[in-house]
């Protein structure tokens, strides 16, 4: 069993900051990309950020410049460093992973529950 677990979310004022931490437990093998999904009400689900296993980023052109996604694979933790907030980032930010569970099985995605972010102007 593999769970993916965030914390971090909560309220702040526009332009405040907050670190978004993810936990990856359970039988797995092996983590390749990982990254971060928000979804606003009404909305569908949208990438913010990935990190490859080598620790190459990717960035949505929203957060670019503001927002710093980071992994430790010893921990099996990826990280998201949100500066400069905005009402429009307010959303669930959910927690992804491409994990193998056994050496003969491929990478499959796996989503933690999400924390909300509220952003108040």
């Amino acid at each position: 069993q593999v769970q993916l677990v965030e914390s971090g979310g909560g309220l702040v004022q526009s332009g405040g900051s907050l670190r978004l931490s993810c936990a990856a437990s359970g039988s797995i093998v092996g983590i390749n990309t990982m990254g971060w999904y928000r979804q606003a009400p009404g909305t569908q689900r949208e990438l913010v950020a990935t990190i490859s296993r080598d620790g190459s980023p990717n960035y949505a052109d929203s957060v670019k410049g503001r927002f710093s996604i980071s992994r430790d694979n010893a921990k099996k933790m990826v990280y998201l460093q949100m500066n400069s907030l905005k009402s429009e980032d307010t959303a669930v930010y959910y927690c992804n992973a491409a994990i193998r569970r056994t050496t003969w099985t491929s990478y499959y995605p796996y989503w933690g529950q999400g924390t909300q972010v509220t952003v108040s102007s």
